[in-house]
């Protein structure tokens, strides 16, 4: 039992009819055509083509006599260390004022995950002294990597 009338397909309203499977399979087949009475495409051949023309090496600048004598060229070596990642342990690395390969003297250092542990345990009913823990524990702290022969600070390892 159908609760609407069924569609008329014949009249669209002033809209015209679609064209059949047939007219639309006909106007969509390629049409070929022989062209037995046309010459052939003309045959292109590489010819070689002449070279640039070189030109003569004019110097930009003129060169500048130093009759005073020759001049002393300081040069500076910088090491370039791709794969330095500090962490908790440490590292080989070369220092930069020393200029020796060392291995990395290590400070732990109060930083921001001690201080927010410290707080959390304070939160919880830690306050008789234990919410301190934090400030002795190494593995909660921020890392400073120094060189042991010079003392210069050459990284940091940051918690949070």
């Amino acid at each position: 039992m159908a609760s609407a009338p069924p569609m008329d397909f014949n009249n669209y309203y002033g809209q015209p009819q679609p064209p059949s499977y047939e007219e639309t399979v006909a106007a969509a087949a390629p049409q070929y055509t022989t062209y037995s009475n046309t010459a052939p495409p003309p045959v292109y051949d590489k010819t070689p083509q002449p070279a640039y023309p070189t030109q003569a090496y004019n110097q930009m600048y003129p060169e500048q006599s130093n009759a005073a004598g020759p001049s002393n060229v300081v040069v500076q070596t910088v090491y370039v260390q791709p794969g330095a990642v500090f962490g908790d342990f440490p590292v080989h690395v070369h220092c930069s004022m020393c200029t020796q390969m060392v291995l990395t003297r290590l400070v732990h250092d109060n930083g921001v995950l001690t201080w927010l542990t410290c707080l959390s345990l304070s939160i919880v009913g830690c306050l008789y002294g234990c919410c301190l823990i934090p400030f002795c524990v190494d593995s909660l702290k921020d890392v400073k990597h120094h060189c042991p022969n010079c003392n210069n600070l050459l990284g940091v390892y940051k918690r949070l």
